[in-house]
């Protein structure tokens, strides 16, 4: 089977382990090479390439516009543009509605 293994960063050269469950996570997704980076510095090089987001590979931060929910009548923010030809609601209400199929 697998064994633990030491492994050397080309990044920061410090050591980090190669655990034998992780090697065995790395056959099964078919993965032929051993891991290069440590673990910090895998999650710093994959920041970097998002742009420093938390997610969406890169993408800008949504473009939110306010409303007032057709339902409870709060102010509330929707990530499109209300158009005034269909009601709006806010999270909560827009939850509660019945599923449509369209």
């Amino acid at each position: 089977m697998y064994n633990d293994k030491t492994l050397s960063c080309k990044d920061c050269s410090n050591d980090f382990l190669f655990s034998a469950s992780e090697q065995e996570f790395y056959a099964q997704k078919g993965f032929t090479n051993e891991p290069g980076r440590c673990p910090e510095c895998r999650a710093a090089r994959k920041a970097e390439q998002r742009g420093g987001n938390r997610g969406g590979y890169g993408r800008s931060e949504r473009q939110m516009y306010p409303a007032v929910c057709a339902s409870c009548g709060n102010d509330t923010t929707v990530p499109f543009q209300p158009s005034g030809e269909k009601p709006v609601y806010c999270r909560d209400c827009f939850q509660s509605q019945p599923r449509r199929s369209w």
